[in-house]
């Protein structure tokens, strides 16, 4: 499927309102990281995450008379999907795994769209969004693999060299592909020397499997503390794929203990509270598995945890993720 910049400025032009601009701020980070640290705060938007973006633009493309909108969502997707169309009048169903934390299960109910848990991983959850477009009818919404969800999540690349054109790199949050393949597009089209890179999870990255093997693959979806990077990108992606493929310079993996102690700093330093995903790249830098070479941007994408688990993190105790505990320690600056 032929994608284009064009799609993004009309994505920007019909989510203005809906999914507003959110802040570019400087980090405390950017002493210790030897170059100006800029945070996208993503966690401004209505829904607390940058998914509103997509899902605003993927259902105001609707036609007239559409029907009901399914998709699968490890969460914040689904409270993207579950706010659109209200402002439509659509009934939604949100279709989300066991593993996806009860904040964002609630989250999506609060929104007045149907939660639907089911499964024991993302994939299993998307499976039966598939059956629910093809045996009732209703209309998919994917999380990533959808040019206007894409074009939507692009629009951040347009804030982001609107704000600050000189930038040198921008650091992503990597899952199925729709973030970090819409920004990257949209900035190496503005700016084709700008470096772009997508973080993820050393357990479970899809994305980076896939690049690696040259095709979409399967992987074992497991508990993170990143748990919105979680999930496969679709052994028929059309497009996420090719996109992260082809713009991103290079895809970093982060430990669960680098996301514990990044969660831990951006607090501390910056104040701000925000789920695993967000930290990626902060956790990259801080671990040396990034050199900065100028100003740095990374998006801090979502809000929506439990709160309890950022509370036993600020205080460095222990986390289990399943047969997999993180050791937890005290944040010393």
């Amino acid at each position: 499927m032929e994608f284009s910049l064009a799609r993004i400025f009309a994505a920007r032009n019909r989510i203005a309102g809906l999914a507003d601009q959110t802040p570019l701020v400087p980090s405390a980070l950017g002493a210790a990281f030897g170059h100006e640290f800029l945070l996208k705060l993503e966690i401004a938007q209505p829904i607390g995450a940058f998914k509103l973006r997509g899902a605003v633009n993927a259902i105001f493309d609707l036609p007239d008379g559409a029907p009901c909108v399914a998709c699968g969502s490890s969460g914040s997707h689904g409270r993207g999907v579950a706010c659109a169309p209200c402002a439509r009048g659509l009934r939604a169903v949100v279709c989300m795994s066991n593993l996806a934390p009860r904040a964002k299960v609630e989250g999506v109910r609060a929104l007045g769209a149907e939660a639907r848990v089911i499964g024991a991983s993302q994939d299993e959850a998307q499976a039966e969004a598939e059956r629910l477009v093809a045996e009732e009818g209703l209309t998919e919404i994917s999380p990533f693999d959808d040019a206007r969800v894409i074009a939507g999540q692009g629009t951040i690349g347009l804030e982001l060299l609107q704000a600050r054109p000189e930038l040198h790199t921008i650091l992503v949050p990597l899952s199925g592909g729709g973030l970090a393949g819409g920004v990257a597009f949209a900035a190496k089209a503005i700016s084709p020397g700008i470096r772009v890179i997508g973080i993820t999870m050393d357990r479970g990255a899809a994305m980076h499997a896939s690049v690696r093997a040259g095709q979409p693959v399967e992987v074992e979806e497991v508990p993170s503390l990143a748990d919105s990077l979680g999930g496969g990108i679709g052994l028929n992606n059309r497009l996420s794929f090719g996109l992260c493929r082809d713009y991103l310079d290079d895809i970093v993996l982060v430990t669960e203990e680098e996301i514990y102690r990044a969660m831990q700093t951006v607090y501390y330093e910056d104040r701000i509270v925000c789920e695993g995903a967000c930290v990626v790249g902060i956790a990259a830098v801080q671990a040396g598995r990034i050199r900065l070479d100028g100003p740095t941007a990374t998006i801090i994408t979502g809000r929506n945890l439990d709160m309890a688990l950022h509370a036993d993190i600020m205080a460095g105790r222990d986390i289990a993720l399943g047969d997999y505990t993180v050791k937890g320690t005290p944040y010393v600056p």
